[in-house]
């Protein structure tokens, strides 16, 4: 029997690519996206499709019953793959706009997960693998509500390996750097509609954050989303899947860069890597 697999977000981008890549290569794919026009669109590409809104509870129950009425109740993976960046300096932060950003990548994210554990729990079987990034353990300049929410995944992540450590259940963190898709679209978006850019004292920087957000170009070294389905794949069948896989060279460096050098020289780094 091929293997189950849950995926979030995958509307655009990398879940759309890896939900693709996924059945292409023979698994049993239960894709899902917050809006139902884009559940529509997956299903007329033949995706088995579903509506999964991680700010809403009831939809998470909903999709997994989905799921594992077509599994006989089991559920071999899941793919944390959803969440979107709030741009915008950290003293520009309101309450309610850090709440959101981390409603979705970091809440309904964990409350999903926590839904799946028992199932896998009773099959004694199963891998948890979240789709984190380079600003998982590297922040940068005014990416701190994404830079918060990805280190809590992480920690939350790292955690969680410990507490399922002979269930098992394995937890992988996936850490792509620029990799094409609609998150810079996306983060315009927010970035418009929480950040007042004209009574900040980062007015300056942010002209120049519009023209990086409303570019065409892609930032050195960008990868497209296959690179992440070559390297689900391999956490996926690994007999003992490490625990993280960097994506990109950004992040093979950034990781290396982080082991070597002193915080001073770390934050001259980021300033420039995140201008």
């Amino acid at each position: 029997m091929s293997k189950s697999i849950l995926l979030t977000g995958c509307s655009t981008g990398i879940g759309y690519t890896c939900a693709h890549g996924l059945q292409k290569f023979g698994y049993a794919v239960f894709a899902t996206c917050r809006k139902a026009e884009d559940v529509e669109r997956l299903r007329s590409e033949g995706l088995n499709a579903f509506r999964l809104d991680l700010c809403d509870s009831n939809s998470m129950h909903e999709a997994l019953a989905w799921m594992l009425s077509q599994t006989n109740g089991r559920i071999d993976v899941l793919f944390n793959n959803a969440a979107y960046g709030q741009p915008g300096a950290v003293e520009d932060l309101r309450r309610e706009v850090l709440r959101e950003q981390f409603e979705t990548n970091v809440f309904g994210t964990l409350e999903l997960t926590n839904l799946v554990l028992p199932y896998m729990r009773k099959q004694r079987s199963g891998r948890i693998i979240y789709n984190s990034s380079i600003l998982g353990f590297v922040a940068m300049s005014y990416r701190g509500a994404y830079n918060a929410s990805k280190f809590a995944i992480e920690g939350l992540a790292d955690t969680m390996r410990l507490e399922l450590h002979g269930s098992g259940i394995e937890v992988v963190l996936i850490e792509p750097g620029p990799i094409r898709s609609d998150f810079r679209k996306n983060a315009l978006a927010k970035f418009l509609e929480h950040i007042d850019q004209e009574n900040s004292a980062h007015k300056e920087v942010y002209a120049k954050t519009l023209k990086r957000l409303e570019g065409s170009g892609n930032a050195p070294f960008t990868l497209g989303a296959e690179a992440v389905l070559e390297v689900l794949i391999k956490a996926i069948e690994a007999k003992k899947p490490k625990m993280r896989y960097a994506v990109t060279f950004p992040t093979k460096l950034f990781a290396v860069l982080k082991r070597l050098l002193p915080t001073s020289l770390m934050d001259i780094i980021a300033r420039k890597a995140g201008e």
